[in-house]
């Protein structure tokens, strides 16, 4: 439920309107406008009843909204949410294309070290690197796991980078918390919900990557888990759905970075690496993200892919990162100059 009050309205009247929601066992949630304030309700499971609220005095409107997230919709927070990840370093709403790359796993301090240092002189703010490897086969490498997240935490003072690594159980979250700057929640861990509500209890910024076959509605969903236990700074992160198709590793859905921006005021990033898993692929693919809206793109880099342990054919070489973000760069100015002019 929205509560729209109206111009005129006085603290007093807003503060009753809480008071009225809080007594129907229900949250008051306050959204202040330009012009004037709202009050979304949230806690409910179904219907509510809004008996109780009519009659008071200052009420403009009362909207039913019967989405299954709330806090990730536009209805209760119109404006674009900026989340700052570390510095200077943000994503969402007007900031500059957010670019993290790095290798999907972490497999030594010299491999890390490399790929910091590469990144760090090209100004990319962010570096990606899997710790905890949920693989298909049990057979395949599963990452170096806690002797990851100390190489990761070291390498993040020696080169002075951002660094973002995914967490697989609850109970891992607080131990990477303290040593990473970004929590990611990978898709195979979408709809873990013990997970989403303890990166939820975090004051780390979150990505949640598109589960395999997750809709839109289940993906918002999701978010809205992390954001009902009080940590509000989500990055959306498609990187390719599960369909019939198997020349890609799985199919880019481009058309939900549109559709996403005007359904949620979360910022949201493209994974062109996971959604086509071949090397050739990647930059286009990088490209089209910018060209749809994408607030950011993560791509996989390795300084030998042909001998990476986890996602090399999907790995770009250094020189082929150095070109796309050269290419990124040139056409985000050029998007920007056409917005301008449109």
């Amino acid at each position: 439920m929205l509560i729209v009050m109206h111009h005129s309205a006085t603290d007093k009247d807003i503060a009753k309107v809480k008071s009225v929601i809080t007594s129907m066992g229900l949250k008051p949630v306050a959204i202040p406008g330009a012009e004037r304030t709202a009050i979304g309700v949230i806690g409910n499971q179904g219907w509510v009843e809004d008996a109780p609220l009519k009659g008071l005095k200052g009420i403009l409107e009362i909207i039913h909204v019967t989405k299954a997230y709330k806090l990730v919709g536009r209805d209760f927070h119109p404006s674009d949410t900026v989340v700052r990840l570390g510095g200077n370093v943000k994503a969402g709403g007007k900031s500059p294309l957010l670019l993290i790359a790095g290798p999907c796993a972490v497999e030594s301090r010299e491999q890390l070290i490399k790929t910091a240092l590469f990144l760090k002189e090209l100004g990319v703010p962010v570096l990606r690197g899997g710790a905890y490897k949920p693989r298909t086969s049990p057979h395949s490498f599963q990452g170096l796991r806690e002797e990851g997240i100390d190489l990761l935490a070291e390498v993040k003072r020696e080169a002075g980078i951002l660094v973002v690594t995914e967490v697989m159980s609850p109970e891992h979250v607080v131990a990477v918390a303290e040593k990473v700057d970004i929590l990611q929640v990978g898709a195979r861990n979408m709809q873990n919900f013990d997970l989403l509500k303890e990166v939820g209890k975090t004051r780390r910024p979150v990505i949640l990557k598109r589960g395999l076959s997750a809709t839109v509605e289940e993906w918002l969903s999701s978010a809205e888990y992390i954001l009902l236990e009080g940590n509000p700074d989500v990055i959306l992160c498609e990187r390719g759905i599960r369909t019939f198709e198997t020349a890609t590793r799985n199919t880019a859905d481009l058309s939900v970075i549109p559709l996403v921006k005007a359904a949620s005021h979360l910022p949201i990033i493209f994974d062109p690496s996971h959604a086509t898993g071949k090397r050739s692929l990647v930059s286009p693919m990088a490209l089209a993200a910018v060209v749809t809206g994408a607030h950011g793109v993560m791509v996989e880099v390795h300084p030998d892919p042909e001998h990476a342990l986890s996602d090399g054919p999907q790995s770009l070489h250094f020189r082929e990162f150095e070109e796309l973000q050269r290419q990124i760069m040139a056409l985000e100015g050029f998007m920007k100059n056409l917005k301008e002019q449109g």
